[in-house]
């Protein structure tokens, strides 16, 4: 399963110490790691991007929930790669469309206070122990966010309701007096408007989704293929 991974540390220490224990949990099998940024929040509550992933996978995954979250607590995604300069937080970024509720950003954005580290990774795991086991013996405070299409069924199910709505309308339209009818003429063309929109998103999405799935496949490629080829 794919998930947000942060981990809060008191120091940038023992979040680099988090991180190394990351690419080796990686280069063992036992999760996938697809990017990971280490950030440091400053007095002023702005963050530094300390760290960016080395095999350079931070500007293909712009759009995902990791450069969404990346640009929440550190600034544009794009700035990552060797930037040591403070960022403020990402605006306008729809956290919900991308997996990662309010909760959880809340959560997080609490935890990193002025002069703790975080490591903010996107992995893909199958069970929480080998990570946790890791962390938790470095000092780290973990939040974890699974990352579902839980979403796309809500968008659908929206889309649902207002085509019942919609069928409704037009039943009635067929009943009501001709003062009346012109309303809800207007009213059956708005919500026809509205449903041709959500459509649209809901195509939108899941192009979005499935984009950012090869990302992720080609990236896991790259790290491997690195990894042999380092090995060699």
């Amino acid at each position: 399963m794919d998930r947000m991974l942060v981990v809060v540390f008191d120091n940038e220490s023992k979040a680099y110490e988090g991180k190394l224990a990351l690419q080796q949990l990686a280069g063992e099998g036992s999760i996938g790691l697809y990017a990971y940024a280490v950030l440091t929040k400053q007095a002023d509550g702005k963050a530094t991007i300390k760290q960016g992933d080395d095999a350079g996978p931070l500007g293909t995954l712009v759009g995902t929930s990791f450069g969404a979250l990346i640009g929440m607590l550190g600034g544009p995604v794009g700035m990552i790669a060797g930037a040591a300069a403070g960022m403020g937080a990402g605006a306008g970024i729809d956290f919900a469309n991308l997996g990662l509720g309010e909760d959880y950003i809340d959560d997080v954005s609490k935890a990193l206070r002025p002069g703790k580290v975080a490591l903010v990774a996107e992995i893909e795991e199958d069970w929480v122990t080998p990570v946790d086991t890791r962390m938790e013996a470095i000092g780290g405070t973990i939040f974890r966010r699974a990352l579902s299409e839980v979403k796309q069924q809500i968008h659908e199910e929206n889309v649902a309701a207002m085509k019942a709505d919609l069928a409704q309308m037009k039943a009635e339209n067929a009943q009501v007096r001709a003062d009346q009818k012109a309303k809800l003429d207007q009213k059956i063309s708005a919500l026809d408007a509205k449903i041709q929109a959500q459509l649209q998103r809901n195509k939108d999405r899941l192009q979005a989704a499935q984009a950012q799935a090869k990302a992720k496949a080609e990236v896991l490629q790259a790290k491997a293929a690195a990894a042999r080829a380092k090995a060699s």
